[in-house]
């Protein structure tokens, strides 16, 4: 596939790769996609990143326009994770989080309000709007809730469930679509 009105693509992100486009730091996601795309003008990125350990809905794009769209906080783009912790989740932080009034350690500014949904004590959808370096992680543990497992589950309107892609697989989707 040659995309030469721009690359869109959808990933699903395995565990153990790296949003890098360095190769010294082990596996990274630019391995999982065709060879070619990565010597494309404009060059191929992912749209924000997911850290090592995460896995799920990653967007790989050429379009500058594009990933600023997704990833600027004014833009509220909606990003959900599906967390699994070491500890249960308290109740009162569905309340802590919707209030956007948690700041993280090392963070001058509270994070933007975020929807939580307890779904099991050790398991939660979580909502962003932004995305601060590793944000859900940091937002969990603050709780006393440490994250034993992350996935991003969607972006905007595009569900992973729904692209039906095995860790490590890819797809085309077009910008609407999110």
């Amino acid at each position: 596939m040659e995309f030469p009105e721009g690359l869109y693509v959808a990933l699903h992100k395995p565990a153990g790769y790296t949003c890098s486009h360095d190769e010294e730091e082990g596996d990274v996601i630019y391995d999982l996609l065709p060879f070619q795309w990565r010597h494309r003008n404009p060059a191929v990125s992912s749209v924000g990143r997911l850290d090592k350990e995460t896995s799920g809905l990653l967007l790989v794009t050429d379009d500058g326009k594009f990933i600023h769209r997704m990833t600027s906080p004014r833009h509220h783009v909606a990003k959900v994770y599906e967390a699994v912790t070491e500890e249960d989740i308290p109740a009162e932080a569905v309340e802590l989080f919707a209030a956007g009034t948690l700041t993280l350690e090392g963070e001058k500014h509270p994070c933007a309000p975020a929807r939580l949904e307890i779904l099991e004590p050790r398991r939660a959808l979580l909502t962003l709007t932004e995305g601060k370096y590793h944000q859900v992680r940091r937002m969990l543990a603050s709780v006393g809730a440490p994250v034993a497992s992350l996935s991003r589950v969607s972006i905007g309107r595009l569900k992973l469930e729904d692209l039906d892609l095995e860790p490590g697989g890819w797809t085309p989707i077009r910008p609407d679509m999110i």
